[in-house]
C-alpha cells in the first residue's frame, strides 16, 4: 500500500539559508493494509517531516513516496483530493485542529462540504453517527460542544471519526497521544487496534517505546534522520542490535527494576552486527538483514 524507497529531505537553515540540514536521509520501508509501523526516535529524529511527506505537506528531496503504486509527489487537482480521501493525519495537539469559535462538530461540516455535497442531511448524520460509534463517542455529548469543553481524548476521537467519514486506507497518526492522560492513551491505542482489525493501515509515529511496543507490528528506529534498525516488533525490542537502539530500550522505566539493574543489563556492546554480516566493502546495501525481517545499520552510522 504506502511505500518509501530512499526518501531524503533537506532544509536551509542559518542565516540567508547559507547551511543544509538533512531531515530524512535515505528512508525505506512499508506499511500494509491493516498493519501498524511505528516510526520511533527522538526528537529531531526526522519522524514528523516523514509523516508530512506521506501527507504531502511536504516534498522529498530524493527517493519516492508512493500509495499504492502511484508517486504521491505527482497528484494535482483531484487526484491529490482522492488521495486525501485515502490517507489522512491526526496530530499531537488536539487543541489545536480546531477554531475555538466554532462547535466541535464543524470539522464534520467542513468534510461534507468538499467531498461529499451531494448527500443528503439524512444520510449525512448516520454517517456520523456510525462513525462516532467506532471511536466510541456519544454524539449528543460531543457534537454540539466548543473544543474548550471537551477533553483531549475526545478531540482526538472526533478526529478519527472525522478520517473514518472519508472511508480511509491509510492514518498517519502523529504522538496522536502524547498529551493524553494514562487512563485515555489507552482507549486511544485499543481504538487503533480495532481499526487495524478492520484493514486501516497507521504509521505511528512516537518517541515512546513502550507504547509502539503495544500496538505496533513492525518498528522503524531513526536517529538523525536515518534507519538505523527496523523489523518485526519483537525483533526489534526482544533483540536490539545497533546501539542507538539499546540504548532507546534501556532508557525506558521498568516498574519492577531499579535502573542501575536495567543499566547493566542491556549495556551497549562494541560489536557492529552490520559489519559482521557483511565484511566486503563491496556488498554492503543501507541495512544487512541479520534475521527475518530484521534489519540493521552499521554502529558507526549515526
Amino acid at each position: 500500500m504506502l511505500s518509501l524507497r530512499g526518501v531524503t529531505k533537506t532544509y536551509r537553515v542559518g542565516s540567508f539559508g547559507g547551511r543544509e540540514l538533512t531531515a530524512v536521509d535515505d528512508v525505506s520501508f512499508d506499511v500494509a493494509a491493516g498493519e501498524v509501523v511505528s516510526l520511533i526516535g527522538e526528537s529531531g529524529s526526522g519522524k514528523t517531516t516523514i509523516g508530512r511527506l506521506v501527507l504531502r505537506l511536504a516534498t522529498a528531496g530524493g527517493g519516492r513516496v508512493t500509495f499504492d503504486g502511484t508517486d504521491v509527489a505527482t497528484l494535482r487537482g483531484r487526484r491529490l483530493k482522492e488521495y486525501y480521501r485515502t490517507t489522512q493525519g491526526v496530530f499531537q495537539d488536539p487543541f489545536s485542529s480546531y477554531n475555538p469559535i466554532f462547535r466541535a462538530d464543524r470539522v464534520f461540516a467542513m468534510i461534507r462540504t468538499e467531498f461529499f455535497a451531494g448527500v443528503s442531511g439524512s444520510d449525512w448524520s448516520s454517517r456520523i453517527d456510525t462513525a462516532l460509534a467506532a471511536v466510541r463517542l456519544d454524539p449528543g455529548q460531543v457534537l454540539d460542544k466548543y473544543p474548550y469543553q471537551l477533553s483531549g481524548g475526545q478531540l482526538q476521537r472526533l478526529l478519527i471519526a472525522r478520517a473514518l467519514l472519508l472511508d480511509i486506507r491509510l492514518l498517519v497518526a502523529d504522538e496522536i497521544i502524547s498529551m493524553l492522560d494514562a487512563s485515555t492513551r489507552i482507549d486511544v491505542l485499543n481504538l487503533l487496534g480495532d481499526l487495524k482489525r478492520r484493514g486501516l493501515g497507521i504509521l505511528f509515529i512516537t518517541h515512546d517505546l513502550s507504547l509502539g511496543n503495544y500496538i505496533s507490528d513492525r518498528t522503524v528506529i531513526l536517529r538523525r534522520g536515518a534507519v538505523v534498525e527496523m523489523g518485526a516488533t519483537d525483533r526489534v525490542f526482544g533483540n536490539p542490535l545497533h546501539p542507538y537502539t539499546t540504548a532507546l530500550v534501556s532508557s525506558v522505566p521498568r516498574l519492577h527494576k531499579k535502573w542501575a539493574a536495567v543499566e547493566a543489563e542491556l549495556r551497549p556492546s562494541d560489536r557492529c552486527v552490520y559489519h559482521e554480516t557483511h565484511p566486503r566493502p563491496g556488498e554492503q546495501p543501507a541495512l544487512a538483514e541479520v534475521e527475518p525481517d530484521h534489519f540493521v545499520a552499521c554502529a558507526g552510522r549515526c
